[in-house]
């Protein structure tokens, strides 16, 4: 997610004269909710250290440092009174209740896969980290996936831009990595809507009289 009228370029100047900082706060602010393109910041700050501007090693830790703490205070906001918000943000898009706790449920059977590939995902991202603590999902194994998944994701995205970033021009970058979080996004809506639907319509059919 981003503004739209916050260019590639205006970001990529951004983590030109900010450095590392622009990388954190802008990965930090994204797991936040807010409309903040973490993720090309992320791939302008590894783009700059393949080019020398700014150093590898500290591009990275300054990712990780800021996915993990964004999903760290998501995941508090969830547990302090995200479940409301979401049942009445479900009413908005006339989601029943007992719907939402269908995908609480799922989401607490495959929580820490859920925490741990969300961030490849398009506004998994974002959510993943307040339906963990929706879902009431231990603090510590909450951590473990939080960290090693903000580890894996930063680790790709800022090495991605480093190497391929010195024959591909980062334009490109950020437009494959969209593509790619799309895709996973529509497969991750998929493999949550469609039993549900399924269930849905399996209750319709019991409930018809014969």
């Amino acid at each position: 997610m981003s503004f739209e009228f916050l260019s590639l370029e205006t970001i990529q100047e951004l983590a030109r004269q900010y450095g590392y900082w622009a990388v954190f706060v802008g990965i930090l602010l994204e797991n936040l909710g807010l409309p903040i393109p973490g993720e090309t910041a992320t791939l302008a700050g590894g783009f700059l250290a393949g080019s020398g501007e700014l150093n590898y090693w500290i591009v990275l830790g300054s990712a990780v440092l800021g996915a993990s703490l964004g999903g760290t205070c998501g995941y508090w906001i969830g547990r302090w009174g995200g479940w409301p918000l979401l049942v009445g943000l479900g009413r908005i898009f006339r989601f029943r209740e007992e719907q939402l706790l269908e995908v609480k449920n799922q989401f607490s059977e495959n929580a820490g896969k859920t925490v741990f590939f969300g961030r490849f995902i398009a506004l998994l991202r974002v959510f993943a980290s307040p339906l963990a603590g929706i879902a009431q999902m231990p603090f510590l194994k909450f951590m473990f996936y939080n960290f090693f998944g903000a580890t894996v994701w930063a680790s790709v995205m800022v090495t991605l831009a480093f190497f391929a970033g010195r024959i591909v021009p980062l334009e490109q970058l950020v437009v494959w990595a969209a593509q790619f979080a799309g895709v996973a996004l529509f497969l991750a809506i998929a493999w949550i809507a469609v039993p549900i639907w399924l269930e849905t319509r399996k209750a319709k059919q019991l409930e018809r009289p014969d």
